[in-house]
């Protein structure tokens, strides 16, 4: 493997973050953080399915016919879905009964389909399975961040945060914010690469 794409890889979860920076999923962004426990649940559920996914779409790459790639990746990523699902309905039934109308959607998932499309399509396993993990616990963490958020705010009292429109105001402020520090992040580093010291 190369090391620097493969860093590069790795770091993709951070520096592309499928919610801060390329605004992806916003619907069970929104919808599922209200609170800690549905956010992690499903950004967990959302991140295994992105692996696997991954993982198989990469597989079987050289073997799906281009004008049925789109549908072989959405059977694909279904059948990882449906998996999910029956997991949570036989072993984490409150879990299942607070974030299952979202399960579903997981395979319309801009996020999963996107990397799919862009990334597992075109390199090889290892890369994929890296990718996958980067942007699921991207996911996950941007889903349980943007939670304890607004679940500290709601039990302040500031019932707002409860809505959607609560949750897009924590939303663009938290995204304000990691971009910023993005910004200064890639400044610095594009400065010590230009005076030719090691990358930070």
């Amino acid at each position: 493997m190369d090391t620097k794409k493969l860093k590069e890889t790795a770091l993709g979860g951070i520096l592309n973050n499928p919610v801060f920076v390329l605004v992806l999923g916003m619907c069970p962004t929104i919808g599922m953080s209200t609170n800690v426990t549905n956010a992690l649940g499903l950004g967990l559920a959302t991140a295994f399915v992105l692996l696997f996914s991954n993982i198989f779409v990469s597989l079987l790459r050289k073997v799906i016919p281009d004008k049925v790639r789109l549908p072989s990746y959405i059977i694909i990523i279904a059948t990882f879905v449906t998996l999910v699902k029956m997991f949570l309905e036989k072993f984490l039934p409150a879990l299942y009964a607070s974030i299952g109308q979202f399960i579903p959607l997981i395979v319309v998932n801009c996020i999963i389909l996107g990397r799919a499309e862009a990334f597992a399509g075109k390199n090889s396993v290892g890369y994929a399975a890296v990718d996958g993990i980067s942007m699921g616990l991207g996911f996950t963490a941007s889903l349980v961040i943007l939670g304890a958020i607004r679940m500290a705010l709601i039990a302040a009292g500031m019932s707002i945060f409860q809505t959607a429109a609560g949750g897009f105001i924590t939303l663009g402020l938290l995204m304000a914010l990691f971009n910023y520090i993005l910004n200064i992040y890639r400044n610095h580093r594009k400065a010590g690469l230009l005076k030719g010291g090691a990358n930070v």
